[in-house]
């Protein structure tokens, strides 16, 4: 999935005017592959994964791949407060509604009221 959403990600990107060439990739350690790396390198971005050992008992062989757990862990921290700002809404907790486009209309007022708490602070 990775791989097919790139393409569309840097086409957006490009749309709005902004330049990921330089920027860091950092995703779960699910992503871990020669593929998903090369694909996010081929873009001029850098990838921050961690290794997925993968049950093995030596590490494999080969150049170590560059990984910064400071990046991952802040953006773990960020994505989890997202989450727990987005689970005080109770009626998207648990998905009452059926209809997709109203499950994120909801979402979206749901965002829209915790940026305005966040930026309209006195």
């Amino acid at each position: 999935m990775l791989r097919d959403a790139l393409p569309r990600l840097t086409a957006m990107a490009r749309a709005i005017g902004a330049d990921l060439r330089g920027t860091t990739v950092s995703l779960d350690g699910v992503y871990d592959c020669r593929e998903n790396r090369k694909a996010i390198f081929n873009r001029g971005m850098s990838p921050n994964i961690p290794e997925n050992l993968r049950g093995r008992k030596t590490p494999k062989r080969g150049r170590k791949r560059r990984f910064d757990p400071a990046i991952f862990d802040e953006r773990f921290r960020t994505i989890e407060r997202v989450f727990a700002w987005e689970d005080t809404f109770h009626r998207l907790l648990l998905r009452f509604e059926r209809i997709s486009e109203v499950h994120y209309a909801l979402k979206t007022l749901a965002y829209t009221m915790i940026n305005l708490r966040h930026y309209c602070r006195r």
